[in-house]
């Protein structure tokens, strides 16, 4: 058992105790430099696990965050490792970012005290589920996995040991997305009666157009480390890059899932019924059949519950991309281009001292380290990231097995198909396991 304690560390319990006792704690003026930068005692430690493209974005938005050090990074390309420790020891003025080739190494290390895990789909679950278990606390790129019992496995691991996670769905943590939401559970638009969510999806196409043979790994990669438990095959350009991985069913559910569950997430969070609550769903889908892709192309998914609220899902060539909440006194639509509404005196609200406020999160990143040192929810904590990735998750099932299916979410399984209870799980290979 570790005994040792740091000034961070001291400073959290004490937080703590305070919160317990009903007690206010200040943070002494002592704990802050005299420029009122943090000292580095106090700064949460960060590991970066994955830093490609997304992987990069991800460390350049919580680098700028003062609070924290990024200390580590780790990625299955040497140059992507290059990058990234250069983008650090640049902004630290230092050479002390560590490198790593296998991400159970971060983990190991007792300094790290979370992790961002900006990887493949198909490794969300297996690094997610160890980080908590290491104690780690989490930022974890949307879905939760590729499958329904990668999700749940990464929400049990989070709450059994007790850790903060918070998922990439970064459009809470924006104001046009708070007003729409918080318009729509306050009763503002009346009794909300249908959820309309677009995706984008058919305009992406493998950028891969050569052949579909084995060719050699290129060096400073580590493909068998990339590839981990999906299934064996031989490596292939085709299949790492991007968007190419996104649209292959080994490493991602497609847009369905991967993008969808970012509107999926609204939809929920506006109206937590759709998450919540039984329902049936058929979709109507056709999959990629180009190359290596073969995963979600295009679809149509009707969600139907009891007393006629339903969610219609489709992708961005069958309706407007975003989420739109319809009630029987206005609607609000809000995508990352802007809200609309119907009055449009719904824009210009108000809101009352008791109304409910949803979050007063404005920076992704900044939420989960608020929510680490005080060990609370962050904005999009894992209970939210699970349920709007299984909502994705269903409605590719539904388009899948081809008839109506019903869900129960409290047991997460179908009731009416054990052909769809097949796909609530994915094999996994070489030996890993969640």
């Amino acid at each position: 058992m570790e005994t040792k304690i740091n000034r961070r560390r001291f400073m959290q319990n004490s937080l703590a105790a305070s919160a317990a006792m009903g007690l206010p704690y200040f943070l002494s003026t002592s704990a802050r430099a005299a420029d009122g930068a943090v000292p580095a005692s106090d700064r949460i430690t960060i590991g970066c696990i994955g830093v490609g493209r997304m992987g990069r974005n991800n460390l350049d938005d919580f680098i700028k965050l003062p609070d924290c050090q990024i200390v580590a990074v780790c990625d299955t390309y040497q140059e992507n490792l290059d990058l990234a420790k250069d983008i650090v020891d640049s902004n630290y003025k230092n050479t002390d970012c560590a490198v790593y080739g296998d991400f159970r190494d971060v983990l190991a290390r007792k300094d790290i005290d979370a992790v961002i895990i900006s990887v493949q789909d198909h490794w969300h679950g297996i690094i997610a589920t160890a980080a908590a278990k290491a104690g780690k606390d989490i930022y974890c790129e949307k879905p939760l996995g590729i499958s329904i019992a990668e999700s749940r496995a990464i929400l049990d691991a989070v709450r059994e040991n007790n850790r903060v996670l918070q998922t990439g769905t970064w459009q809470r943590s924006l104001k046009p997305f708070q007003h729409a939401c918080t318009l729509a559970r306050n009763g503002y638009l009346g009794e909300i009666h249908t959820v309309e969510v677009g995706s984008p999806c058919p305009d992406y196409y493998a950028r891969h157009t050569g052949d579909l043979g084995e060719h050699p790994v290129p060096d400073g990669f580590d493909w068998e480390m990339w590839r981990g438990p999906a299934p064996d095959v031989p490596y292939n350009p085709g299949r790492v890059g991007w968007p190419d991985w996104y649209l292959i069913y080994d490493y991602c559910l497609g847009f369905i899932t991967n993008w969808g569950v970012h509107h999926l997430d609204i939809a929920n969070w506006g109206c937590p019924r759709v998450g919540s609550e039984p329902f049936e769903v058929e979709c109507k889908e056709t999959f990629r059949d180009t190359g290596f892709t073969n995963n979600s192309k295009k679809w149509d998914a009707l969600f139907t519950y009891e007393g006629g609220l339903k969610m219609i899902f489709k992708d961005d060539h069958q309706a407007e991309r975003g989420c739109r909440f319809v009630g029987d006194e206005g609607w609000v639509r809000v995508d990352r281009d802007g809200i609309w509404s119907g009055p449009q005196s719904l824009l210009k609200v108000e809101f009352k001292d008791e109304d409910l406020r949803l979050t007063d999160s404005t920076n992704h990143g900044a939420d989960l380290l608020k929510a680490i040192r005080n060990r609370t929810k962050p904005v999009s904590d894992v209970e939210q990231g699970h349920i709007a990735s299984c909502l994705g998750m269903v409605a590719d099932v539904a388009g899948r097995i081809g008839t109506k299916l019903s869900w129960d979410p409290k047991a997460e399984r179908f009731t009416n198909s054990e052909a769809a209870n097949a796909h609530l799980s994915r094999e996994m290979h070489y030996g890993w396991s969640l």
